[in-house]
């Protein structure tokens, strides 16, 4: 049986529950069944907050705060030990994020940039992924927002993959009393230019939206197909995440409605038609209490989960503990596996840097799956 070609208007309609949602779902399922079987996968990570310092104003954002409330660097000896307790505990990724060049706004980060001998974020984010690399088994991933080809080239040869969410391909989003206002690096042309670097430069690369923050349905459409599109022309994008919005206190959102998960699982299965068979989709666990229902919806990957660290985006929602996310993912039919923060098909020559593919596949087996036999142990306890 061929499954039938994404429409834009069909998409929007199931998404807003004007037609019978079952042949979605059956579609989403039969397609995730059909491009990456039954196996589910999350990545044991270690979440590494380089700076919460940044030069946006996200009207949901508790990550990023001003100097003086929060917003600050890590050390190397921070960055480094964080990452030896992930090695410790068995992880094989350390996720890099931050805010965006937060030294165009902020003279404090200036100053620690000097102190450190780097003129830009960037080049310290280069600096502590070849730490991690030097002194530990870690793989870096970096999310340090917009970059150049050229900041992209330069962190390859220490990551093995990285990301940057598009959240949302409307401009609109960008007016005043909406989320992006004032956020220069949320301009999704800006965004869309990263996401394309990153083909260019053969990279792995993670990217997504984030739906809840004032999009409508035929917006949300619009930037899947947008990430879509790109991936078309360069085959890069190696996993899709569809991330619902969670209010928080604290910030000019707290008070917005979050998506219901039933809606929201609509999304989700909407994107795995759009994106096909073969693509990586995941949606982050912690977000929602019953997170199985996305695993109807299509996804085949958690993210990344850690032992040690918080969701330094989303610290009011903690991970689940490997012993219930593997007995949810099983309790549906699925087999739950780790893999490193590159996914298994990107693991060649033609998308890793020389200095690293040895690395990746002498830590994962034949299927491309993290070799510990004890499957992160570590993590269960």
């Amino acid at each position: 049986m061929g499954n039938p070609p994404p429409d834009h208007q069909l998409a929007v309609d199931y998404i807003d529950g004007k037609l019978d949602t079952k042949p979605l779902f059956e579609l989403a399922g039969r397609m995730r069944d059909e491009g990456r079987g039954r196996t589910i996968t999350y990545s044991p990570k270690v979440f590494v907050p380089i700076t919460t310092l940044c030069r946006d104003v996200c009207t949901y954002c508790t990550f990023a705060k001003p100097p003086g409330a929060g917003g600050e660097y890590l050390t190397p000896d921070d960055v480094l030990a964080i990452a030896e307790a992930g090695d410790a505990a068995g992880c094989f990724e350390a996720l890099l994020t931050l805010g965006d060049r937060p030294e165009e706004r902020w003279p404090q980060a200036r100053e620690f940039l000097r102190s450190q001998g780097h003129d830009t974020t960037i080049g310290y984010v280069r600096a502590m992924s070849e730490l991690i690399v030097e002194s530990t088994g870690l793989f870096p991933h970096a999310n340090p927002g917009i970059m150049t080809i050229h900041d992209i080239e330069a962190l390859r040869s220490t990551n093995v993959s990285m990301g940057l969410m598009l959240e949302n391909i409307s401009p609109r989003l960008m007016e005043p009393g909406m989320p992006h206002y004032n956020c220069p690096d949320k301009d999704p042309a800006v965004r869309m230019r990263t996401i394309e670097n990153a083909g260019a430069a053969r990279v792995p690369f993670t990217t997504g939206i984030l739906v809840g923050i004032g999009e409508t349905t035929p917006e949300i459409v619009d930037s899947l197909f947008a990430i879509r599109e790109v991936h078309a022309r360069w085959g890069h994008i190696q996993e899709v995440i569809i991330q619902n919005f969670r209010a928080k206190a604290d910030t000019l959102m707290r008070r917005s409605a979050e998506p219901i998960p039933a809606w929201f699982a609509r999304v989700v299965a909407v994107a795995r038609w759009i994106f096909g068979p073969e693509m990586n989709l995941q949606v982050p666990p912690n977000l929602t209490e019953r997170y199985e229902i996305y695993l109807d919806a299509g996804i085949n990957d958690w993210g990344g989960v850690s032992p040690l660290t918080i969701d330094w985006v989303n610290p009011e929602a903690p991970w689940p503990h490997l012993d219930e996310l593997r007995a949810r993912t099983e309790g549906r039919g699925f087999e739950l596996m780790s893999r490193l923060p590159v996914y298994p098909e990107f693991i060649t020559e033609a998308w890793i840097d020389p200095g690293l593919i040895g690395r990746a596949s002498g830590a994962t087996d034949d299927h491309g799956y993290v070799r510990s036999v004890q499957d992160n142990a570590q993590l269960a306890g």
